[in-house]
């Protein structure tokens, strides 16, 4: 939200820099992002001054050019070269005058400077309209007025406005502030607070009258509670220009582009009292207005000339020929404002913020009026904020008050009632605030204070204050206002110690977070919302599973993910199209589903690997990552966790080319495999992707609180290696198996150091080299120990797998 301190100055008298001013309006809770310089015309016309062109000569050497001298107002005329053809001795002109910055169309700076122009010194230049921005001509120079004085700065003249605009960042609770009179009511409370008294000046609509009752169009209000005020009052004999100057300077202060006077006074009372108004082109009203829902489907189309179907919830107003706007939210292509328009009937009104906000969802649509609505704005003014634009349109646009104010408001809308515990006040603030304070505070928040009692205080909120319902709001109030930084604490800190086992949650998820960080991996951390297509890319998700988001911002953020795998995708996509290529990634989050039984959350962590194991030096040359390389990870991470005796299955996945599933009993704990190319391509992923899905409860369930460890051995290991020459069929794991069958108590270790396929090897054979780790915790092994037990591992391996000693 964007805040005018010129503007703002209106409502509140005030000498502070903005510094100031935007240092209390953050403290009480309306923060300050940045405070910029706004200029009417941009460089404010610095160096540029009120010149009298003395003398005006052909150029000898350009038919084009002319010769003139300007006295500049210091006595010491000038010599300028001038090529517009208007220019002539006597007038008053400006000129830009040597160093003066002015910018091109385009907003590109450029400086004045001494020069030759075809062998004549020019010292400035005479200018036109648009080259010192106040307008758009290029016919000529300007001419100005006869009884300036030379040397007169050009910025006095034209009145250019300076002024500094808020950036403010609103949070979603503070409707009462979305203006520069809520802004204004904020400040006024926090100066008082720090002891500078300050009065509240509203807009006076005293002047308001009807002119003549010519023009009645009545107004039928089918549902007061989607609809609890609605006025409208008709203004007649306007005409439709561009806005004064003024007004149109307090729109671009904010970012609005001036459109005419009539629409730039609607949004000018938006943004001053924060109450939305609409304009209707009465010509084009039939009958009376009807403010009603229609069937469902209707279309409508509105002034961005896109057609709408409506929904039948919609507030719509009509005529009796059919819509004419969706309230609150967006006018029709055919009802509004045009250059031919001279008279109108002025909306002003209240409507349920939940239907406005279903409506401006629904059809994709954030106004400023529709942003307003939603959050509930001040029924207690709509009449006024229409006499206030009634008056100003009659200021900018001629015309005559046509109407009695027709006010449909047949229940009103109630202020809030709160009972305010001083001992509450002083528990949650943890300071005692004086009484007196605490009542001043409230009576500068327009908080009305109806009775007083040694516990509290008995409240009334006002409507506006949608966010101010209950005690502990009032407190927050109280707290802002009061200062956050007023608040003392104590140098002490006092904190409880509590005993949680270190299987918690949040403990293992940092166990395993830490180690996956030491191996180079980053934890991402990706929306939990996505867009329902991505079932399309796997059968094993159904549509009827997806948790569905009612009002969803976008499509692809309509539905809650099935899977992590697409989102870790997306953040894969992301980074190789920025060049980052060689990426280790993993997640702790959580999947959701609708199945027949009910909702159902499911906890993940993720792991992706892909691209190379590292960077490219003069020591080392890239490697790609592999699939083992990944296993690797993986097991890392359950053995960090202590589980073991695991059983790997092959996995059969519509996600995975190939994969395995890693399970303990009954439970399969991780899933690991190579997403399929048919997925990469999907998200534009051209290089291999490795994945494991970790089931976290299963994870969680397996690990036990008990700490095992052994003793160092004291006896030395002993290392032998086998060459074994075996069918291509023949796997790693059924040669550990034969091994552990083998010799299951010195046999500590076997490792698969080398396998080779190609030349010199009979057909459908390889070669494994294996290292077998033999140990004894109680002795030292004998050669003659070692060789029993070398020996009888090759003859098993020979006789169940046909293995030949290489």
């Amino acid at each position: 939200m964007k805040i005018s301190y010129n503007w703002l100055k209106q409502f509140i008298k005030i000498d502070w820099q903005s510094e100031e001013t935007s240092a209390l309006l953050t403290d009480l809770g309306l923060e300050v992002e940045v405070v910029e310089k706004y200029q009417s015309v941009k460089g404010g016309l610095e160096g540029i001054v009120v010149g009298h062109v003395l003398t005006c000569a052909p150029h000898p050497d350009a038919d084009r050019l002319k010769i003139t001298t300007v006295d500049l107002g210091d006595g010491i005329p000038v010599q300028i070269v001038c090529g517009a053809n208007n220019v002539a001795a006597g007038q008053k002109v400006p000129v830009a005058t040597i160093g003066t910055i002015l910018y091109d169309k385009v907003g590109e700076a450029f400086t004045i400077k001494k020069g030759k122009i075809r062998g004549q010194e020019s010292h400035g230049m005479i200018c036109a309209e648009d080259e010192i921005g106040l307008g758009t001509s290029h016919d000529g120079i300007m001419v100005l007025d006869e009884s300036l004085q030379p040397g007169t700065p050009a910025a006095t003249v034209f009145k250019i406005e300076n002024d500094e605009v808020f950036e403010i960042g609103l949070t979603p609770n503070r409707a009462d502030a979305m203006s520069h009179l809520g802004t204004a009511r904020d400040l006024r409370a926090g100066m008082l607070q720090k002891g500078t008294h300050v009065e509240l000046i509203t807009p006076s609509v005293s002047k308001f009258r009807v002119d003549k009752r010519t023009l009645k169009i009545d107004i039928d209000v089918k549902d007061s509670k989607l609809v609890p005020r609605y006025c409208g009052v008709t203004i007649s004999g306007i005409t439709v220009k561009p806005s004064p100057t003024w007004l149109q300077n307090r729109l671009k202060a904010i970012g609005l582009n001036p459109k005419n006077n009539i629409v730039d006074v609607t949004n000018y009372v938006l943004h001053e009292l924060g109450q939305p108004l609409h304009a209707f082109d009465a010509a084009k009203i039939s009958g009376k207005v009807i403010v009603k829902t229609v069937p469902s489907g209707t279309k409508f189309t509105t002034l961005d000339d896109i057609e709408r179907s409506l929904h039948e919830e919609d507030i719509m107003i009509c005529d009796e020929k059919g819509p004419l706007c969706i309230a609150g939210v967006f006018g029709g292509k055919d009802s509004g404002v045009s250059e031919s328009t001279n008279a109108i009937l002025l909306e002003s009104a209240y409507f349920n913020p939940v239907s406005i906000r279903k409506t401006a969802k629904r059809h994709q649509l954030s106004t400023d009026a529709s942003f307003r609505f939603e959050r509930g704005i001040d029924p207690s003014i709509t009449e006024y904020a229409l006499k206030r634009a009634a008056l100003l349109i009659q200021e900018v646009a001629g015309g005559e008050i046509t109407s009695d104010i027709i006010d449909v408001y047949p229940k009103n809308v109630e202020d809030f009632s709160v009972f305010l515990n001083f001992n509450k006040v002083t528990k949650i603030i943890g300071q005692e605030i004086p009484k007196d304070t605490i009542k001043k505070i409230l009576v500068s928040l327009d908080i009305k204070v109806n009775s007083v009692s040694d516990s509290g205080l008995g409240l009334t909120i006002p409507a506006y204050r949608v966010d101010v319902q209950r005690e502990i709001d009032v407190i927050e109030e109280i707290l802002r206002v009061y200062g956050y930084n007023n608040i003392k604490f104590s140098n002490k800190v006092n904190a409880t110690v509590s005993n949680s086992p270190r299987t918690e949650d949040y403990k293992i998820q940092n166990v395993v977070a830490t180690q996956l960080n030491s191996q180079g991996f980053h934890e991402m951390m990706a929306n939990s919302l996505t867009t329902a297509n991505y079932i399309q890319l796997s059968e094993m998700l159904k549509e009827e599973h997806n948790v569905s988001i009612l009002n969803p911002l976008s499509s692809d953020l309509a539905t809650m993910r099935q899977s992590l795998l697409f989102s870790g995708l997306e953040a894969i996509s992301y980074n190789i199209n920025r060049k980052n290529t060689d990426l280790k990634l993993f997640e702790f989050g959580k999947t959701y589903h609708n199945f027949p039984s009910g909702y159902e959350e499911q906890k993940h962590l993720t792991l992706f690997l892909t691209g190379n194991r590292n960077q490219e030096t003069w020591t080392a040359s890239q490697k790609p990552t592999d699939f083992f390389l990944f296993k690797g990870y993986v097991n890392a991470v359950l053995e960090r966790l202590g589980i073991q005796k695991t059983q790997n299955q092959p996995l059969t996945s519509d996600v995975f080319s190939e994969g395995i599933a890693v399970s303990l009993g009954k439970d399969t704990i991780v899933e690991i495999g190579v997403v399929k190319k048919s997925i990469l391509k999907h998200f534009g992923i051209k290089q291999e992707v490795f994945f494991a899905d970790f089931n976290w409860a299963a994870i969680l369930k397996l690990i036990s609180n008990k700490i095992k460890f052994v003793e160092i051995p004291k006896y030395p290991e002993v290392r032998r290696d086998l060459a074994l020459l075996i069918d291509q069929t023949v796997t790693y794991e059924s040669i550990y198996t034969i091994a552990k069958q083998t010799e299951k108590s010195l046999l500590k270790n076997i490792d698969l150091f080398d396998v080779y396929e190609g030349q010199n090897l009979p057909e459908g054979k390889k070669s494994y080299a294996l290292s077998f780790s033999i140990q004894d915790s109680s002795k030292t092994l004998t050669d003659e120990q070692i060789d029993k037990i070398m020996t009888k591992l090759q003859k098993n391996f020979e006789s169940e797998l046909g293995a030949v000693l290489r």
